[in-house]
């Protein structure tokens, strides 16, 4: 596994520098601000050095030399306020180019999701789809900004220092790069295996993520069911994982500050002695003088310094770097999962919807190996209410999600007025469809803009009249603000029904020519669910409606029954015929009315 992710590292390289090259006229101008600030860094311990020797030299008070002193240590200082500027201008500049790249990946990547098929948001952990938007993304932007502030920089530095190093003495730093390829090697052998451990902790992560989210979805089932010990011992498992592969990666990764320190320090050490060394005539033979000064040796140990220090950071970095790019590498799959089929370029949009809808030997499945509709027939004529019951499994949803082409068929073909839905606008498609779910959804914002996401440009008087319709209207009135109540997330301080109640208003608001309502009642008290039928009553008229239901009573005035059982259509007719026949659905009728 690790080889996997190791070879795939290159081309995630390739895609982050595709983002990058957005931002192409910022990138140079960072780079020249770190050459100004590279450069004055590196002049400014000659001005340093120069000013040692000046001190070193002067024995009685000498007015001259004292000015050249003073001169030297304020242009040090204006120097140093100006590389204190570039590097304050760098980082601006980074910082945008940085969450710049990170904004538009967390774009691409929630953008992607709305283009998905329903599949993959079926099939995969909710937490761990937001753990890569979220977590993985800002992970990635510390990781691209510590490579754009530190490695630009450092690679120049030490570039510059081996320069100056080499000008002002060339021996010394020879030594300091014969001793560099120590460092290089320790931070490559680090950043070769910390990858993969990376890559496994923010899978990790992502699982916790998942994990935590959905207990907090279903936090009364967990209590009304006394799981609590379970579910904290399902998460310690996770948790404990998670610290396992967070230490070895940490420790990992940790190991390469010290080691680089260790080198140069060695190196440090080298330039010291062989510069002192050279310092003192006495050693030197035929020479009168030392081959260098005070103020040369102080400036070659500074710049020693200078020339190390960026190993420690650049080492820092690729460790980070590694944890980066497993983050963003989780978030480019993402990106990359094979999109919804696109609609064909001769794709229609439905002008006129009468209601035929036709199924002909229409197969599905989930999975390949457990088959659920085989062969599955059905027309039905504009105007029909065709209800589908059937127990648990047999089918009834999955039915609606074919109609919407929320899946599409395995084998046979949906038409519409027609046309197979393959051939239709799925937008199209999906607008002559009036849906109402047994789950609610409702977003942040106020009770009549909830309603209004059917119509946005309703008027008010619509709003009201759609409310009246679905008996939504008198709970409205009472809530604190009527219609301007801003509600919370999900609805939070709704009830069940009430939310349920804003859904229907929905489908009244849009006046759809087609409807589908999916256990659309299930959540109303029985009073409430009656004059909800009626208002339904009075929308069916003359449209085709789809009704999958449980109690049979909200069923019986459908011009059709379809009883679905494993997949299949075991019965067809209304509710008398299909009583008179004693067949599956008189099993299930007797079961929720016998006495």
């Amino acid at each position: 596994m690790a080889k996997k992710t190791n070879a795939a590292r290159p081309g995630t390289m390739k895609k982050v520098l595709g983002y990058i090259g957005k931002y192409r006229l910022l990138l140079p101008v960072s780079i020249l601000l770190a050459i100004i600030s590279v450069c004055l860094t590196l002049y400014v311990p000659t001005l340093v050095g120069e000013a040692i020797d000046l001190i070193a030299h002067v024995g009685e008070p000498e007015f001259d030399s004292i000015d050249r002193i003073v001169g030297v240590l304020i242009e040090a200082g204006v120097l140093i306020g100006i590389t204190a500027l570039a590097q304050w201008l760098m980082s601006t500049i980074n910082n945008k180019i940085s969450f710049g790249v990170v904004r538009d990946i967390r774009n691409d990547a929630f953008t992607k999701l709305e283009e998905l098929p329903l599949s993959y948001v079926d099939r995969k952990a909710h937490g761990d789809i937001v753990s890569r938007v979220i977590n993985d993304a800002d992970q990635f932007a510390e990781g691209l900004l510590l490579g754009f502030t530190q490695l630009f920089t450092g690679v120049l530095t030490i570039i510059g220092t081996l320069a100056f190093m080499i000008y002002m003495n060339w021996v010394i730093a020879a030594v300091v790069f014969i001793l560099t390829p120590l460092s290089l090697f320790i931070a490559r052998f680090i950043a070769k295996r910390t990858y993969s451990m990376f890559r496994e902790r923010s899978e990790c992560e992502g699982a916790a993520t998942a994990y935590i989210n959905e207990m907090i979805g279903n936090e009364k089932v967990v209590k009304a069911f006394s799981q609590e010990q379970k579910v904290l011992e399902r998460f310690g498992k996770i948790n404990g994982k998670l610290n396992r592969v967070s230490l070895k990666a940490i420790f990992f990764s940790s190991i390469t500050n010290p080691s680089t320190r260790f080198v140069n320090s060695v190196v440090y050490a080298a330039v010291a002695l062989s510069g002192a060394l050279m310092a003192i005539p006495s050693i030197n033979p035929g020479s009168a003088v030392a081959l260098i000064t005070v103020g040369e040796l102080a400036c070659l140990l500074s710049y020693a310094n200078q020339y190390t220090k960026p190993f420690n950071e650049i080492s820092g970095v690729l460790a980070e770097f590694q944890n980066s790019l497993a983050c963003a590498s989780r978030v480019f799959e993402l990106i990359e999962e094979k999109s919804e089929i696109p609609d064909g370029e001769n794709a229609v949009s439905l002008s006129e919807v009468s209601g035929n809808v036709r199924m002909d030997d229409v197969s599905f499945s989930y999975t390949p190996d457990k088959p659920l509709i085989e062969n599955l027939c059905l027309e039905v004529k504009p105007g029909m209410r065709v209800a589908i019951v059937g127990p648990t499994g047999s089918g009834k949803t999955t039915l609606i999600n074919l109609l919407m082409r929320f899946y599409d068929v395995d084998e046979g073909q949906i038409s519409v007025e027609g046309h197979n839905i393959r051939d239709i606008k799925r937008r199209s498609l999906r607008e002559s469809y009036g849906m109402v779910l047994q789950d609610t959804w409702l977003r942040a914002g106020t009770v009549k803009e909830n309603i209004a996401m059917a119509k946005p440009d309703a008027t008010d008087e619509e709003i009201i009249a759609a409310a009246k319709s679905a008996h939504a209207h008198s709970f409205i009135k009472r809530l604190k603000n009527g219609y301007d109540t801003v509600l919370g997330e999900g609805g939070e301080g709704l009830s069940q029904g009430q939310k349920q109640l804003l859904c229907i208003t929905r489908i009244m608001l849009s006046d759809p020519p087609m409807l589908i309502l999916d256990e659309a009642t299930s959540s109303i008290d029985t009073r409430t669910e009656i004059r909800i039928q009626r208002a339904f009553f009075e929308m069916m008229k003359d449209r085709t409606s789809f009704i999958v239901a449980h109690r049979l009573s909200t069923v019986m005035n459908a011009d059709v029954i379809l009883v679905m059982r494993e997949g299949k259509i075991v019965e067809s007719g209304n509710h008398s015929e299909l009583i008179a026949k004693g067949g599956f659905y008189y099993e299930l009728y007797n079961s929720q009315f016998a006495r």
